[in-house]
């Protein structure tokens, strides 16, 4: 064998190499070709992973808020400000959802998810008030919910409520109307 027909060869299967390299990875008809791009990669070295599941606090709102009175009908709560797992919300007084209640009856609020209660208190002004100036408190306590409003009258209550653990405070409203 000569030189020349060494260099031949090894072109030829160079060659040869290189046809079959591009032949290899096929692309259908009218395909735009992919750039690549510089970036950031991933990982992708396997590493052992945990499920979380989200509970009752992993919402980014507080839950709903139930009023009602012994063997009555329940009214959600309107929600004003809060802060809850790193959000917020301020809003001003608000007018409430309304609900009736007979005088003296005892009015009991719950929530949608059975959250600890750190403390609560309970505030009224006259309907339609848009502010909290001049509000009376009605009620405070700590793990449940439960007051009276002593008068007749149209009213709207605040119920504001610091939860266990450090998740959070949030307040609701009611236009309560007392006969």
């Amino acid at each position: 064998m000569t030189q020349w027909s060494g260099r031949r060869s090894a072109s030829g299967i160079l060659m040869l190499v290189m046809l079959l390299g591009a032949c290899g990875g096929g692309t259908s008809v009218g395909s735009d070709p992919v750039a690549a791009t510089a970036g950031p990669t991933a990982d992708l070295t396997a590493s052992p992973t945990v499920a979380v599941t989200p509970g009752p606090t992993a919402a980014n709102e507080p839950p709903a808020a139930w009023i009602a009175v012994d063997g009555g009908d329940a009214a959600s709560g309107q929600l004003g400000s809060y802060t809850w797992n790193e959000a917020g919300s301020d809003s001003p007084w608000l007018p409430g959802t309304p609900i009736a209640v007979g005088a003296g009856e005892t009015l009991m609020v719950t929530f949608d998810d059975p959250l600890g209660i750190s403390s609560w208190t309970a505030r009224r002004v006259p309907a339609g008030s848009t502010d909290g100036s001049g509000a009376v408190g009605v009620g405070s306590g700590g793990s449940s919910i439960a007051f009276a409003l002593p008068e007749p009258g149209e009213w709207s209550v605040e119920v504001t409520v610091q939860f266990a653990d450090g998740i959070g405070s949030a307040s609701w409203y009611w236009h309560i109307t007392v006969r």
